[in-house]
């Protein structure tokens, strides 16, 4: 699945070209992705000036006088700029077209990925209104996951990857984060010092930094806006290395599903 380094790279390599676009349509070839495409979508986007390129957790949020056109990746989708777009294929399910002739268009093979609809003057939708803050942000910090935590017996991996908690923090980079704080993943959220949790607080905004700037984690399905595939997998310390050495000191890393999902950690280095 994209994460929030994929989405943030997806935020900024569109953004130069559609910011100032006025829209002249919107063509969807399939509303049925996660939560179906409403059908006032269309009618109500068409005309409009994006006015900006946001991003709300793993969300692209397209701004404009009339509302905000919401788009979540799913686990295999992106969303290209395209100045000459070819004929549709299969899984091109959404364009936004543009006067200029350019468009934006949705690809999304499994179908997960979802395209919302806000009307302005609507209050915040549902989907981002229970969002933790943004890991980037000073709002996220040691003391604001002390706080969040006391009382919790779940897992910190788990912990860290609420959205509730903070925004987007998804698993590959968790298991990362994690490594660099020398924490254990399986360890309880609640018992964790605020010492350990300012280091970890830290480490999740390195980790997370350190993958935007080198364009996002290589997964399967994953290109950016560009066509071009991320570099940060080639530096993974754990994820995707279960039962290598580890870099640090060399003992075996270890790997268990953890809510369903690949924890790969080091026995020695995280406590």
């Amino acid at each position: 699945m994209p994460e929030l380094p994929e989405v943030e790279i997806t935020r900024r390599g569109i953004a130069p070209h559609v910011v100032g676009q006025r829209v002249a349509r919107v063509v969807v070839r399939n509303p049925k992705l996660r939560y179906g495409v409403p059908k006032s979508l269309a009618r109500e986007f068409r005309g409009q000036t994006v006015d900006s390129v946001e991003r709300r957790g793993k969300y692209l949020l397209l701004l404009s006088a009339a509302g905000t056109m919401m788009v979540h990746l799913g686990m295999s989708g992106n969303l290209r700029y395209l100045a000459q777009a070819p004929s549709a294929g299969k899984h091109d399910h959404v364009d936004v077209v543009f006067e200029n002739g350019a468009c934006l268009r949705l690809h999304d093979p499994r179908r997960f990925g979802s395209v919302l609809w806000l009307p302005q003057g609507e209050a915040q939708h549902k989907l981002l209104a229970t969002i933790g803050p943004e890991p980037l942000s000073d709002e996220f910090n040691g003391e604001y996951l002390l706080t969040r935590s006391r009382g919790r017996s779940t897992a910190v991996k788990n912990f860290i990857m609420d959205s509730g908690v903070v925004a987007g923090v998804g698993n590959i980079y968790a298991n990362e984060a994690l490594f660099m704080a020398g924490i254990h993943p399986l360890r309880a959220a609640g018992r964790i010092s605020i010492k350990r949790y300012r280091i970890l607080a830290n480490e999740i905004k390195c980790v997370l930094q350190a993958a935007i700037e080198s364009g996002g984690s290589t997964l399967r399905d994953f290109v950016n806006s560009d066509g071009k595939p991320g570099y940060f997998a080639f530096k993974h310390k754990v994820y995707g290395r279960g039962s290598q050495a580890c870099q640090v000191c060399g003992a075996m890393l270890k790997l268990v599903r953890l809510g369903q999902r690949a924890t790969v950690y080091c026995s020695r280095c995280q406590r």
